[in-house]
């Protein structure tokens, strides 16, 4: 069930808009990953959560298991980013 959303969802990303925003204003967590089976899913991850309001840059890798996200504490938190990450069948630690 979750795989399939995750794909619909993929599937379905469209263009995403580009804001500019200083570093000062920005936080950078990372998280390991469960859950990612192929280098597929690190991509298709980055892309869901690069169109998520407030999120500036993602870097996941298959490889390490874990995801990098700089985003706008003022427009997003650690807390939606998790949930979004859970809701995609994955699991941030």
């Amino acid at each position: 069930m979750f795989r399939r959303k995750f794909i619909t969802r993929l599937a379905m990303s469209g263009a995403t808009t580009i804001a500019t925003v200083s570093a000062a204003d920005t936080k950078t967590v990372t998280y390991r990953i469960k859950g990612f089976t192929c280098v597929t899913c690190a991509v298709g991850l980055d892309t869901l959560l690069s169109k998520e309001q407030g999120v500036i840059r993602v870097h996941s890798s298959y490889p390490d298991a874990s995801t990098e996200i700089e985003f706008h504490p003022s427009r997003t938190n650690e807390t939606a980013l998790k949930k979004f990450i859970s809701e995609m069948g994955f699991t941030a630690l």
